[in-house]
C-alpha cells in the first residue's frame, strides 16, 4: 500500500484541478481562424449599402430592431477586437440619429452554409451584456482587410429573405 502524506495529497489535487481548468479554458476558446477574423474586424468600417439579393421589388426593412435600412446606408461602425465591443452611428433625414453600442463575436462555422456566423447584441450604456438575451445572428459571407459582407436571412411571407450588408474599411 502506498502512503501519501496530507501535504503531497493537497499538492496533487491542486495540480489536477489546474490541469482540468486549463483544458476546459482551452477547449472553450475561439479557434485560430475566429481570432484572425476578429482581428480583421478591428477598426472603423462604413456600411456602404444594403441589398436584397432574392427580391425584385421595393423593400424597406428595419435592421437590428433599430431603424430603416436607408438609415444604415453610409453608417459608421467601429469594432474593438480585444473586448468585442463596438458602436455604429446613424445619420440622415428621417432617422433617429446617434451612436449605438453593441457586443459582437465571430462564431463557429455554420455546417449548412460553410460560412462563419457573426453575432451582434445591441446594448445600452452601462448595461451588462450577459443579462441581455436577444441579439442577431448573421453570416459572415466575406472578410478581407478592406471589405466585409454580412447576410441575414429572415422570414418574409413564409419564405427565406436575405438582407446583404456591404462594408468597406474606413481606416487601415
Amino acid at each position: 500500500m502506498i502512503e501519501i502524506d496530507n501535504q503531497s495529497f493537497l499538492i496533487m489535487k491542486k495540480i489536477i484541478a489546474l490541469v482540468t481548468v486549463s483544458l476546459l479554458l482551452f477547449a472553450c476558446g475561439t479557434t485560430k481562424i475566429e481570432r484572425q477574423a476578429e482581428r480583421t474586424f478591428k477598426g472603423s468600417w462604413t456600411l456602404n449599402n444594403v441589398t436584397y439579393p432574392n427580391s425584385d421589388g421595393f423593400v424597406d426593412v428595419t435592421l437590428f430592431q433599430d431603424a430603416s435600412a436607408n438609415c444604415f446606408r453610409n453608417s459608421q461602425w467601429n469594432f474593438i477586437s480585444n473586448n468585442n465591443k463596438g458602436t455604429y452611428t446613424l445619420s440622415g433625414a428621417n432617422c433617429n440619429e446617434g451612436t449605438r453600442n453593441f457586443i459582437w463575436a465571430v462564431q463557429e462555422e455554420n455546417a449548412d452554409s460553410g460560412l462563419y456566423d457573426f453575432t451582434l447584441k445591441p446594448i445600452n450604456d452601462g448595461e451588462n451584456a450577459r443579462k441581455i438575451n436577444t441579439g442577431f445572428r448573421l453570416n459572415l459571407v466575406s472578410l478581407s482587410e478592406t471589405n466585409m459582407v454580412w447576410e441575414q436571412t429572415v422570414s418574409y411571407e413564409g419564405q427565406p429573405f436575405i438582407i446583404r450588408m456591404n462594408f468597406s474599411k474606413s481606416n487601415y
